[in-house]
């Protein structure tokens, strides 16, 4: 069954990607109607999350940066099919990208960078870094339960020589490219919710008690990797700007959550400034600290 899911999938992408992305965008307006109108699509998910963010906005403009977040979600679908065939030559009119030589600078100097973005604009559109910088590149990313699924965002991720690293071996193979002598690119998404049981840190983001990952952190604490920010802007539709930032080229000297809330402190300046590019329907809040905090106490006793 999921041979014939992953097939008919490839069909579909076969078949439209021939269409230029304008008309791939009719679709997206569609979908947009379907999805916000119709069927309703988490909206009650949607609507809180922006309420608990930004208690300073009035109703009206809630509601206009919730239909804003399902439009621009909708060109994400498109889009992503979109890239699963797109050549080269599309990426380089397409996508642009700031500060190449900040991570370029250090790659010379034979250091392993981590890079930290969250669900913001089109983040799979990033795996095209690879054709951009020509080193190596790997998006982490967790399997997903669909075989079928999973066939086909490896293949979108592996686009241009990128090398999609499962979250669990990632360390594992960036200390082994550090021994020997290899720089390289990897590439967390750090917006992510953590298990319940997997919850170390917790900080105030976007107005809420929210538990944050430290993979990064730790990785780069240990391997002493440099750690950039990229901000993926969206200057017009279909079109992507990357930005790096540095957050630090020190990582054993930073004090511990140091690394983990300056790049949580990125992405929110990023999505305080365009809330709607930002993946509203994720149920980032699910856990409550006080809820989180009492469980841990009574396991530990």
């Amino acid at each position: 069954m999921q041979k014939i899911i992953y097939f008919i999938i490839r069909v579909v992408t076969r078949t439209t990607n021939f269409l230029p992305l304008r008309v791939h965008y009719i679709f997206s307006d569609f979908n947009y109607i379907f999805t916000y109108h119709i069927i309703r699509y988490r909206r009650k998910i949607v609507r809180q999350n922006l309420i608990n963010s930004f208690p300073e906005r009035s109703i009206s403009e809630i509601k206009e940066i919730e239909k804003k977040f399902y439009s621009h979600i909708s060109d994400l679908a498109v889009e992503t099919l979109y890239f699963s065939d797109i050549s080269k030559e599309e990426v380089s009119r397409r996508v642009t990208v700031e500060n190449e030589d900040l991570l370029l600078n250090y790659i010379n100097n034979g250091r392993q960078i981590i890079v930290s973005l969250g669900h913001y604009n089109n983040w799979e559109w990033m795996c095209c870094l690879r054709y951009l910088i020509d080193h190596s590149y790997y998006p982490v990313y967790k399997p997903l339960h669909s075989k079928a699924f999973d066939k086909f965002y490896f293949r979108l991720r592996s686009r241009f020589g990128a090398e999609p690293i499962e979250k669990n071996t990632i360390f594992r193979k960036i200390y082994n490219d550090s021994r020997k002598g290899i720089p390289s690119v990897s590439a967390f998404i750090n917006d992510q919710t953590p298990k319940r049981d997997n919850i170390q840190y917790w900080t105030k983001f976007l107005n809420q008690d929210t538990p944050i990952f430290l993979g990064v952190e730790k990785i780069a604490k240990k391997l002493d990797a440099v750690v950039v920010a990229a901000e993926i802007q969206k200057p017009e539709r279909g079109h992507y700007h990357i930005k790096f930032s540095l957050i630090t080229d020190r990582a054993k000297d930073e004090e511990q959550y140091a690394i983990t809330e300056k790049s949580t402190r990125h992405l929110e300046k990023m999505i305080q400034r365009r809330p709607e590019f930002w993946l509203w329907s994720h149920k980032r809040w699910k856990h409550k600290k006080e809820k989180a905090i009492l469980k841990s106490t009574i396991t530990d006793n």
